[in-house]
């Protein structure tokens, strides 16, 4: 039961690393862009930025889950 519990937030916390990875490079663009007054440029390119951090984290996750899946397959 247990198990099943810690996969379950393993799996939800793929979407939450997506949304984060954006949430977070907008706003440090968007700080930069009040800092240097070069709205909206800054708030787009780590727009963008945040997009790639966070797919890049969302890959980790399921491969991550791939690997664990595969290996307790392997072993039973």
């Amino acid at each position: 039961m247990r198990k099943n519990i810690t996969k379950y937030i393993s799996i939800g916390s793929v979407g939450l690393h997506l949304v984060s990875g954006i949430i977070v490079g907008v706003l440090i663009g968007y700080f930069l862009d009040k800092f240097f007054n070069t709205s909206p440029w800054l708030t787009i390119i780590f727009f963008f930025l945040g997009i790639i951090a966070g797919f890049w984290n969302m890959y980790k996750d399921v491969s991550k889950y791939i690997n664990e899946e595969e290996k307790n397959h392997s072993g039973s």
